[in-house]
């Protein structure tokens, strides 16, 4: 499983735990990362420039050191 799709994992989990709204979380996250989030799957290439970015979104938007 790559890194990055293990970080959505953990964004969709935040998601439901705190009862946000995926949508606008997840159009925050992907705004601030320029990654889809739709588009990340279990076979993703890893790519450090975009898992630094990602990880900085998910703390920006969601306050989440990840």
């Amino acid at each position: 499983m790559s890194q990055l799709y293990d970080l959505k994992l953990k964004i969709e989990a935040k998601i439901k735990a705190d009862g946000l709204d995926g949508n606008e979380v997840r159009g925050k996250i992907g705004l601030k990362s320029g990654k889809l989030l739709a588009l990340i799957n279990p076979m993703t290439p890893d790519d450090p420039a975009g898992i630094a970015k990602l990880r900085q979104a998910i703390n920006d938007v969601l306050g989440l050191s990840a």
